[in-house]
């Protein structure tokens, strides 16, 4: 575990907010990148507001900015915009999640700054992307869970679709990111060249669709929301136990054959319209009458899975948030990572999943404070401190008060 990162030595500015374009800085940071957080004064990041707060500090800017360094910056004054170009000048990686064409007005869009750094990979994120009738229109994740159809066939029949609770779009949409940056350095290698990379939180989620899109390219028909389970995919669902649920999937052949015996011994296993796959959506409601029934019949969420584990058949409980993080295979997995943060004290927030074997993306600090690094990046693009003495007088350069009391 010590070789260099995969991307050490790669500079990257995010101008970004909110979540998409954070959680994917968030990730080059894990992966080696020095990545410099740039905020506006006074509040910076509109996520530094965001629930959970610890500390007067928000759980949501800390898990999505850890490991980078901070730099606030007044870009309306001509010095501050100076600075934001001797930064970008030098920069490998630029990412943005503002609406297509504000940055323009700032000098700080695509062409402008391919113009003055030519081998920078510029990444945009935006609701609908910079191109088609929408492009202009703002949106956050929610907007394209539902714009993609991927609300429209989630949650239960005459009911109005549920939450998904997880910012799915978002970081789909981030990790894309990370995917196309990591190309577009590679292909740099042997262009010269950076490169505009265009990403939309719909077409991330529309990318996502399997089975609804497949059936109405290829079958004509329109997916509807089926509560528990896939009518085409009998048994794949959530069933209910004595003391919570779990969901079950026996849908292959050799899953059925073994849950079958499980449940209704070997005169069900044996039962020829249950064979094929065809068969059992057929009788998918005597089915899963027979499920809930022997799910039910369990003294327990746990003894079902063992039974099902001990069968051979893929179940697992419906956990609760407090049972995931206490879950030996989270934690040897390492997938809670814990943190000194100067303000908020020791935090225990969630980690990124990629590893490396032979070197470790455990993130290099927490989330910076609010113009937390803001001389040591001046400093490092060649400004005195007699310059920056004067950029923090005339509040070019903005850090809260904290900031002062750290060694």
């Amino acid at each position: 575990m010590n070789q260099p990162l995969p991307l050490e030595g790669i500079k990257v500015v995010d101008y970004s907010h909110y979540l998409a374009g954070p959680h994917m800085s968030r990730c080059l940071a894990a992966m080696g990148a020095d990545v410099i957080k740039v905020e506006r004064p006074n509040a910076g990041d509109p996520g530094r507001a965001s629930p959970t707060m610890v500390g007067g500090q928000s759980g949501y800017f800390m898990q999505q900015n850890m490991g980078k360094r901070g730099l606030c910056v007044n870009l309306k004054d001509r010095r501050g915009l100076d600075l934001m170009h001797r930064l970008t000048d030098e920069a490998d990686v630029f990412v943005e999640n503002y609406r297509p064409g504000a940055l323009d007005k700032l000098g700080l869009g695509f062409e402008e700054l391919l113009r003055r750094n030519g081998k920078l990979v510029y990444c945009s994120v935006s609701a609908y992307g910079h191109t088609g009738p929408d492009a202009e229109r703002a949106g956050f994740g929610l907007i394209a869970e539902a714009r993609s159809g991927a609300m429209s066939i989630v949650g239960s029949p005459g009911e109005p679709p549920p939450l998904f609770r997880i910012p799915i779009a978002d970081m789909y949409a981030g990790m894309h990111g990370v995917s196309a940056i990591c190309a577009a350095l590679l292909g740099r290698v042997k262009s010269g060249r950076g490169r505009h990379i265009d990403i939309a939180l719909v077409d991330c989620m529309i990318s996502m669709h399997d089975f609804a899109a497949q059936s109405y390219l290829l079958g004509g028909e329109i997916p509807q929301p089926t509560g528990h389970d896939l009518p085409q995919s009998t048994v794949y669902g959530c069933f209910p136990a004595r003391d919570g649920h779990l969901v079950i999937a026996a849908q292959a052949d050799d899953a059925w054959q073994r849950f079958a015996k499980l449940i209704g011994g070997d005169a069900c296993a044996a039962d020829a319209r249950f064979h094929a796959s065809a068969g059992r959506n057929a009788h998918r409601v005597e089915i899963l009458a027979r499920v809930r029934e022997w799910t039910m019949a369990q003294a327990s969420v746990k003894a079902c899975c063992a039974a099902l584990d001990a069968a051979g058949v893929p179940a697992a409980p419906v956990a609760r948030i407090d049972e995931v993080l206490a879950d030996p295979q989270t934690l040897a997995r390492g997938m809670v990572v814990e943190q000194d943060h100067p303000l908020a004290g020791r935090i225990r927030l969630p980690n990124l999943p990629f590893r490396f074997s032979d070197c470790d993306t455990a993130p290099r600090g927490p989330a910076p404070l609010l113009g937390q690094h803001n001389r040591e990046v001046a400093a490092e693009l060649g400004f005195s401190n007699t310059d920056i003495d004067a950029l923090v007088r005339d509040g070019v350069l903005y850090a809260e008060a904290a900031v002062a009391s750290l060694t």
